[in-house]
């Protein structure tokens, strides 16, 4: 087949976001101060979640959020894109809240079902977001006649609307526990007060380490795609502005069932083979992930973008698969810790973005290497996986010690609601 032409004017704006341009540049900086913020807070809430509870937190973020949603309808420059961003980004820390309530809520056999299915649906809403607001809000109102600068800022309107409306409703309806309306650390069985040490005690645990750095292999990469798809759609494969939204958010609809698989596979494996399974899942999500992520690059423009997107669809099934299995393991691997532990794992999701964007996408101008070398990333940290063991659950080649397996055995069976210590705060109002 002859070769495509690299741009195409009837196809492209007359601003194509490639190397050497200024929008490009400014919508990476952007980008970097956005997840800048959100791996702060995310840090952040390790302690914040323990002082104030996570229905307090969450509702606050989501004002705080909805706020500058708000706001970004009178972005006039690219200083202030850029700040509105940052403070946007802040509500992307959202998703360790939602992990750790999980994580509360829900019994040890069917915490990685919650986990996955509660963050799926979240992320869900970047693949609805990419077609919702262009080809419900935006492109409806450009036709109607009403200028395009006008629409896209009417359009951001209502994603702030919802922000608001569903903090209402979390701060009105709902708990931290299933038997207290507000949060005790005494439910996690730690006794001392949060502080900043405890950030460097979960640190100093190398398999804590090794799973932020796994994290930032899946939902890093899940970010990173979000950043990248529509471009590379748009301009490699030349096409038009809806359909390459379109196509990019086929991404993020995975979400929809793919990471309720991997929480319901860690489960599943876990009531098979205990803990092992557990691990087990996570490896072979982000090894597949890495195959398919390999194959998407070796796609070049001469095949049809059907290929592309084929490809990409059993790529998002693992890269969501291995977000759910991670956190059907963040839960067991130090529950004294559960809200330090949760931060950081979420946090180091958001750095797989910036490291991805940093030392893959944006200094490399080729269109396809980018996302081979991103898929050596993720294959050396599934490597790792082995580095997960524990006394009292086993690892990937092992079963727990003797001395802890009639505990492990007791723990597949669903438990009565751990929160009575909480019980005595439970009129407390923070």
């Amino acid at each position: 087949a002859d070769r495509k032409m690299k741009y195409r004017p009837k196809v492209l704006t007359d601003c194509v976001c490639t190397g050497g341009t200024e929008c490009k540049d400014v919508i990476a900086n952007a980008g970097v101060a956005s997840v800048a913020s959100t791996i702060f807070v995310r840090v952040a809430l390790g302690t914040l979640l323990e002082r104030f509870g996570p229905v307090n937190v969450q509702t606050g973020l989501m004002f705080f959020g909805g706020f500058w949603v708000a706001v970004a309808g009178t972005i006039s420059a690219p200083w202030n894109y850029t700040l509105i961003r940052f403070f946007i980004g802040c509500a992307g820390a959202t998703f360790v809240t939602n992990q750790f309530w999980c994580s509360l809520m829900f019994a040890p056999n069917i915490v990685g079902t919650a986990n996955a299915t509660a963050a799926g649906w979240g992320n869900l809403g970047g693949g609805v977001t990419q077609i919702f607001m262009m080809s419900v809000l935006f492109l409806p109102m450009k036709n109607s006649g009403v200028p395009a600068d006008t629409a896209w800022r009417i359009a951001m309107q209502v994603p702030a609307a919802l922000f608001i409306l569903t903090g209402i409703g979390m701060k009105l309806l709902c708990w931290d526990t299933p038997t207290a309306k507000r949060f005790d650390v005494l439910v996690t069985g730690k006794t001392q007060k949060p502080s900043m040490f405890d950030y460097v005690e979960v640190l100093k645990d190398p398999r804590v380490v090794v799973m932020i750095f796994q994290y930032s292999a899946c939902f890093g990469t899940e970010l990173a795609m979000n950043n990248q798809l529509a471009t590379h759609f748009r301009t490699y494969f030349q096409m038009d502005a809806a359909s390459a939204s379109t196509l990019a958010g086929c991404f993020g609809l995975m979400n929809l069932f793919a990471r309720s698989l991997g929480g319901i596979t860690s489960d599943v494996l876990f009531k098979k083979f205990g803990f092992r399974g557990r691990i087990w899942a996570q490896f072979l999500a982000l090894f597949f992930e890495a195959i398919m992520l390999f194959v998407f690059g070796c796609i070049d423009n001469t095949q049809p973008w059907y290929v592309a997107l084929s490809v990409l669809i059993f790529f998002s099934l693992f890269v969501q698969m291995a977000e759910g299995t991670s956190y059907g393991i963040v839960p067991f691997m130090n529950k004294r810790q559960l809200a330090v532990v949760s931060a950081l794992v979420g946090a180091g999701g958001n750095l797989g973005a910036v490291i991805a964007g940093f030392c893959f996408y944006k200094p490399i101008s080729d269109a396809l290497l980018p996302f081979k070398i991103h898929a050596g990333y993720v294959m050396f940290w599934a490597l790792l996986s082995p580095c997960f063991y524990w006394p009292e659950y086993g690892g990937m080649f092992s079963g727990p010690a003797a001395d802890y397996a009639e505990e492990v055995e007791s723990s597949k069976e669903p438990k009565a609601v751990e929160a009575e210590p909480a019980a005595a705060g439970g009129d407390q109002v923070i």
